[in-house]
Formats: structure tokens, sequence, C-alpha cells
């Protein structure tokens, strides 16, 4: 089965996730935004810290469950002397809880545009919880 995956995460972000805790994250990469599309809450998604174009088979990686999703704009207003500038940057945040480690097999999705999806090395031990 196929699961969507979230790349370029901080480590230290998926350690925080291994204690157990649903945390929100936001996230702003245009890849990872783009993989969000496809998914819904209640599904399951692979997140590591490998880099998108690094990710290769036999990655490691963690699975969540993906409680919340959101994709919106934000705007952003820059005011100086000189100028007045007005951006909008789409962000998404997310609230997932972490479910276990695993292994990527297999990926798919590395043309620009596409959602990167993998294919994982099921677990034989779970976490409780």
């Amino acid at each position: 089965m196929k699961y969507a995956a979230l790349t370029g995460i901080s480590p230290s972000v998926i350690a925080e996730l291994k204690s157990g805790k649903a945390r929100t994250l936001e996230l702003n990469s245009a890849h990872n935004i783009i993989t969000l599309t496809e998914t819904a809450p209640g599904e399951c998604i692979f997140i590591t810290s490998v880099n998108e174009e690094d990710l290769s088979p036999g990655d490691p990686g963690i699975m969540v469950d993906l409680l919340v999703l959101n994709i919106g704009m934000k705007r952003i207003e820059v005011a100086n002397p000189f100028f007045f500038e007005e951006r909008e940057r789409m962000s998404a945040r997310i609230k997932v809880q972490f479910r276990g480690t695993t292994i990527a097999r297999d990926v798919e999705g590395r043309k620009w545009g596409d959602p990167t999806k993998v294919e994982i090395i099921r677990s034989a031990c779970y976490r409780a919880g």
C-alpha cells in the first residue's frame, strides 16, 4: 500500500512526535503541501528527515495518523518608508500522532507537482498506546 510522504522534516520534530503526544506542524515547503492535497484526516502518513530528492528505498522514517489537515493562504505585509509590499504564502497545518517507526520500500512521485508516495516495510512490533 502507498502512503503519502512528508520529507525534509527536522529530526528534532520527529523525536518530539515519537513521545506519543499529538502535535501540530506547520509546513511551508511546496512539495509537502502538494503531497498533502491528496490526503485526508484519518489516513496514515510517512514522515522522514531525508530531503525529497534524496529519498530512496531503505530510508528510515515514522508513520503517523493524520488527525487534522488545514491548507490555507497567509497574507504578509511589509512596509517601510519607501514601499509597501503585500505577499501571500501558502501553508499547511496538520495535527499528527505517532504510530510507529518504519522503512521506505519503494518511492514514487519524483516529478515536480506530483505528490510523494512511498511503500513501506510493515513493522512486526507496534507501540502500545
